[in-house]
């Protein structure tokens, strides 16, 4: 026996309030995660391709109606193309989150990581750190040194520091463990205003677009610390703005 209501003249089953459910999660995780994303932008001119479709369709203008009808009969195969790095990154945090769940970094570790941090912004020396979350970067990290190491901030510092010879790259933290130093990470392209952005800030949004990782970085140039989560950087973090986002980029 299938339990169900009456809504005036609508008969509803249980099947229905979970397929409704469902969708609705569905099209509340597709907004998250195409929220503050160029896919946004790309979304708005696919419904202006839309409206003018059934507008040249009404006007009588065919040629244009044709044109347009064909274009949309593909555009599932369109989605795909335009959205394919997305796609690709919901279907791996959506395994790994469920899958490989990770626990975040223990708070001993996160208070000496933000002491180093603020100690190398205050002496102007480059770093760039990388936090996996769930996703595993073995697949967009390359090069690099494995050290699978304790955490320590004095050991931290020590990579960091220019006359050593991991300093040119970025650190992999892993469990509570320095697991990997000077890495190569994928630089971000197409950015607007990338003169301003140094390479330790392109190589941190583009790991973190491809990933749920957080990257932070200090700048040698100016000594100042920034975030990137979700391919979005945050810039000129002070010590208490810094343990607020970092705190909630773990959280996510």
């Amino acid at each position: 026996m299938v339990l169900s209501f009456t809504v005036g003249n609508l008969q509803v089953t249980w099947r229905d309030i979970l397929d409704v459910l469902l969708v609705g999660y569905i099209f509340f995780r597709i907004i998250l995660l195409i929220k503050g994303t160029r896919a946004v932008s790309v979304i708005y001119g696919l419904i202006l391709v839309v409206a003018a479709y059934f507008a040249s369709g009404q006007f009588g203008l065919y040629t244009l109606n044709w044109l347009l009808g064909n274009f949309l009969g593909s555009i599932f195969l369109v989605v795909i193309i335009l959205f394919r790095r997305d796609i690709r990154k919901a279907l791996a945090v959506m395994g790994a989150t469920t899958i490989f769940k990770k626990d975040t970094l223990q708070s001993a570790v996160l208070d000496d990581l933000i002491l180093a941090l603020l100690h190398m912004a205050k002496n102007k020396t480059g770093a760039l750190v990388v936090i996996e979350r769930n996703i595993p970067l073995g697949d967009v990290v390359s090069g690099g040194i494995e050290l699978h190491a304790a955490f320590s901030k004095d050991l931290l510092l020590t990579i960091f520091h220019p006359d050593t010879p991991l300093h040119d790259g970025a650190v992999i933290l892993r469990e509570n463990k320095i697991e990997f130093a000077a890495c190569i990470l994928p630089l971000a392209a197409g950015l607007k205003h990338e003169a301003a952005l140094g390479t330790r800030h392109r190589a941190a949004i583009g790991v973190t677009e491809e990933t749920d990782a957080v990257a932070l970085i200090v700048s040698e140039e100016r000594g100042s610390i920034s975030l990137a989560v979700g391919g979005r950087i945050t810039s000129s973090l002070n010590e208490v703005r810094l343990k607020k986002v970092l705190a909630a980029a773990l959280r996510k």
